[in-house]
């Protein structure tokens, strides 16, 4: 028998450890590029159906196990599972609009704070590892969202759930992982959006409010103080939180720093890690060792794994931890612009067309061109 389970039910399984096969039936390539944990790829056509070769490793792998099967939309995977059912299968569950659906899966996370004031949560986009933020104050119950990804309602609903109404929207800078939702939801409910004041030389053409470095946006008694921290692109923010939390962007993460080279290329990357270096020691390293780093992204691999924490986790480290701890941050000033330019990861798929969307020079079409420009892990970190 074949059913349907949600993407969000397959984070339950795998979460869960329960004992099930995941068989992902995109082609190699695509599988190999990013696919979801543990998952195993038996690439599929369903003009041609199943091998003999195919049905035997399929045997192998599944070992009496339930079935659940997945592709990029879920019509691959569809004629899968009917064929495996027909071959004598009795579990077989297909994943709901597939590594799309996979792509869009979020987890609010509640970040502890000193203030009983002071409300933190964080919005962490399982399959992308982007993190964004709500933040707000619980007397006035009033919000700012930062970094806001384009499944806005995810950051209305977090809002919603803390008691607190949207009254500004942030971006840390202009993202080339993934489209922005920042703009976006800041019109639908109708709030001025800021980006730091640099990003006028990126030629932003959405409307935005400019924030200078060091001005401070208040939210009741709860202060944000923008600091501009180039380096990962020329208008980088950071945004102070009452003196104790940092949100980094792409600035500093738990285990690395940001790239440069996706803004200034690769002929001018020594540039941007100068500009790094600089916003790392002369602003962020700067502040107490007990502030919390709260980053823009964590590291998920292509086969699907958090490199640091889990899902609905609170993804924070403390600021003298890392001092001590990420090796990035004793370099002097030349080691770290030669490890920063040396041997830079590979780049984010189609990260070109996203920026250029994330400045208002391009536009998507529509939700499916906009879930194939994201797919895949983010890779913002050197």
């Amino acid at each position: 028998m074949v059913n349907n389970i949600t993407a969000e039910r397959l984070a339950g399984k795998i979460d869960a450890d329960e004992q099930f096969t995941l068989i992902d039936v995109r082609p190699e390539d695509s599988f190999e590029a990013w696919h979801v944990r543990d998952a195993e790829n038996v690439s599929y056509d369903p003009d041609e159906g199943l091998s003999e070769d195919q049905l035997n490793e399929v045997d192998t792998l599944v070992d009496g196990r339930p079935v659940v099967a997945i592709c990029g939309k879920g019509l691959t995977s569809t004629p899968f599972a009917f064929e495996l059912d027909e071959h004598g299968y009795d579990d077989i569950s297909v994943v709901t609009g597939g590594m799309e659906e996979w792509s869009k899966l979020y987890e609010v996370v509640p970040i502890e704070t000193s203030s009983d004031d002071l409300v933190v949560r964080q919005v962490q986009r399982r399959a992308k590892g982007c993190l964004g933020y709500v933040v707000g104050s619980k007397e006035v119950g009033e919000a700012v969202v930062v970094d806001a990804t384009r499944q806005t309602d995810q950051f209305k609903v977090a809002a919603q759930d803390a008691g607190l109404s949207i009254a500004r929207v942030l971006d840390t800078h202009v993202h080339a992982d993934h489209i922005s939702g920042s703009p976006t939801l800041a019109d639908e409910v109708g709030v001025p959006y800021h980006l730091g004041d640099a990003a006028r030389e990126r030629g932003v053409e959405y409307e935005y409010d400019p924030l200078p470095d060091g001005d401070v946006i208040e939210v009741g008694d709860v202060e944000i103080e923008a600091l501009h921290t180039p380096g990962h692109t020329s208008e980088m923010m950071n945004y102070l939180v009452d003196g104790e939390l940092l949100l980094t962007g792409d600035t500093l993460f738990v285990d690395s720093v940001g790239r440069t080279e996706l803004q200034f290329g690769e002929d001018d990357a020594s540039r941007g890690a100068e500009l790094l270096y600089d916003s790392l020691h002369e602003t962020i390293l700067n502040l107490p060792d007990d502030t919390t780093i709260l980053p823009g992204h964590l590291t998920v691999t292509s086969d699907g794994r958090y490199e640091n924490g889990s899902p609905g986790e609170p993804l924070e480290a403390r600021l003298g931890d890392l001092r001590d701890e990420l090796d990035f941050l004793g370099l002097d000033r030349e080691a770290f612009v030669e490890r920063l330019t040396e041997d830079t990861p590979e780049k984010p798929p189609n990260y070109e067309t996203v920026i250029a969307i994330n400045t208002g020079k391009e536009t998507v079409e529509d939700e499916s061109e906009a879930t194939e420009l994201e797919l895949g892990p983010n890779n913002c970190a050197a």
